[in-house]
Formats: structure tokens, sequence, C-alpha cells
């Protein structure tokens, strides 16, 4: 680089960094799967999702189906999902409407009780084995502190929604919308429980 200081070759060099690293930040996440219906397709597309729900499985004790219809309900399995923004002036852009962030959209607060209480301090809300992670010791904590049966996805996904305080004090009855929600995270979680029972050896278990 002749001509250019040292100082402007150090610049140059540290800008090229971070775009390098921008780059591959924003490559490293995985898209959403292609058939996010089928729990099959779902885990031969990513097979690492598959390992991840089993061990979140045997961990906690609540299904992969489970696990799945969370994601899918909480996120769409976007891993950078995020709230949309409130609007001030109609058209100004305002902070977003909570700190829920990630496939299981995680608020701050309850993700740093989860990583405090596992001691999984690393974990990341866009990592997809820390999400389903979480929600399965979300699940164990709602068996717990609201004695939820973890083969109870409605309820289990009430508790998640209101936490335990308001589920116990019963904030759910009253919101119809929440009340149809639990009831298709219940009819995910179901449907794709049964497909894992019937899905083919070929390629599902591909490493």
């Amino acid at each position: 680089m002749a001509g250019q200081s040292p100082a402007m070759v150090l610049v140059r060099s540290l800008l090229i960094l971070a775009f390098v690293l921008l780059a591959a930040a924003a490559c490293s996440h995985r898209a959403p799967p292609a058939q996010p219906e089928n729990a099959c397709s779902i885990f031969a597309q990513y097979p690492a999702w598959r390992r991840a729900t089993e061990r979140a499985e045997r961990r906690w004790g609540i299904s992969q189906g489970t696990q799945l219809a969370f994601v899918k309900r909480e996120s769409s399995f976007q891993a950078n999902a995020r709230p949309p923004r409130t609007r001030r002036l109609i058209v100004l852009p305002g902070p977003r409407q909570s700190s829920a962030r990630g496939y299981a959209q995680a608020l701050d607060a309850t993700w740093d009780w989860y990583r405090n209480d596992t001691g999984n301090r690393s974990a990341r809300r866009t990592n997809f084995a820390d999400a389903v992670d979480f929600i399965g010791w979300y699940a164990s904590m709602s068996r717990r502190l609201s004695n939820i049966s973890l083969d109870d996805p409605r309820n289990l996904y009430f508790a998640y929604h209101e936490g335990h305080g308001g589920y116990n004090r019963g904030t759910h009855r009253s919101k119809a919308w929440l009340q149809r929600a639990a009831s298709q995270v219940e009819a995910d979680a179901r449907r794709y429980d049964s497909q894992l029972r019937s899905c083919p050896r070929r390629g599902w278990f591909r490493s």
C-alpha cells in the first residue's frame, strides 16, 4: 500500500476485518426450515436440531415436539427474531415492545435467570441448542412452580407467556388471543411428536 501512512493501513485493515466478522456473523444463523410444519423434514434439513432437542428432552423431560412447537410459535424458527418497535408520532420508530429475542423469544431477565440457574453462562438466544434447552428448563420450572405436567403443551405455553406468577393468578383465562395461540401450540406439539414417531430413517439420521 505505497503512499499510505502506517496509521491509514491499520485503519483500513481493521475496517476490512470488521466487515469480514460481520458478514460471518450474518451467515452463521440458519434460515428457517423449508417445511416448518413437518418435524421429519426439519430434522432432515438440520440434523443438529434433532440432536439438540433430544438432549433437552433427556435433560428436562419435555418432548421434542413441544420444543419445536414453542420455537415455531415464538420465532417462526428465526434466530434473530425480535418484537416489533413501537411508533412515535406514527412514523418514528420507538423502543421495542419487550427485550424478547432469539428462537425462544426469551426476555433479558428470564434468560439471565436460566443462565444463572443452569450455569450455562455462555448460552446465546440465537443458538438453537441453547434456546431449546431454555424451553426445557422453563417447562421444568413450570412443573415445579405451577404444577403443570410436562405433557401439557397448552398450559406450559400459558405459563411461558404469562410467567409463573401470572399463570397461577389465572391471567391467561381472560385473553382470547392467547387461548387461541396456546391451542395452536398444543396442536403443533402433538403433530410434531406424532410425525417423529414415524419418520423415515433414511436421511433423518444423517450427520
